[in-house]
């Protein structure tokens, strides 16, 4: 589906996705309307998903992380369903992952500190509709943290 320009052109984006199209066009080989062409079709099969920031979540203060390992009710029919959807309403949950096997869920929460995590921790999260069983996990460090492919 992707020939080598595309793998090209993909492996200019991820390593500087802020560049002007002007600029990704000269790194990557090809003309500027080129590049653009090839971007908008790999937008519409979904290929290139979203340009975003990646937010330091401790410069702005938020220096607390805990991953949450989450074991549903599966006894009630839209446990997953409603569960997810409260969790999403949490804005200090910032990602939710659903698994198949003894742990159902994994949320990431962050804080400004450890008082402001437990005022999260009791006020919101074990709030959350349909929990068995949590198991919170402090996060000490990040040791890679890299969403580019090796294309």
């Amino acid at each position: 589906m992707l020939d080598a320009t595309d793998l090209r052109i993909l492996r200019q984006f991820q390593a500087a996705p802020d560049l002007s199209t002007a600029d990704l066009a000269d790194r990557a080989g090809v003309t500027p309307t080129t590049l653009a062409r090839r971007i908008d079709k790999m937008r519409e099969a979904g290929i290139i998903r979203a340009v975003r920031s990646v937010i330091n979540w401790p410069a702005l203060g938020y220096t607390v992380e805990v991953s949450l390992r989450v074991t549903l009710d599966k006894t009630q029919p839209r446990a997953f369903d409603e569960f997810l959807s409260a969790a999403r309403d949490v804005p200090e949950v910032i990602e939710a992952q659903t698994f198949l096997g003894q742990v159902d869920a994994r949320l990431s929460v962050i804080a400004r500190d450890m008082p402001h995590y437990q005022q999260v921790y009791r006020d919101k999260l074990l709030t959350l509709p349909h929990i068995a069983d949590i198991e919170a996990l402090m996060h000490v460090a990040r040791v890679k943290f890299d969403e580019t492919l090796p294309l």
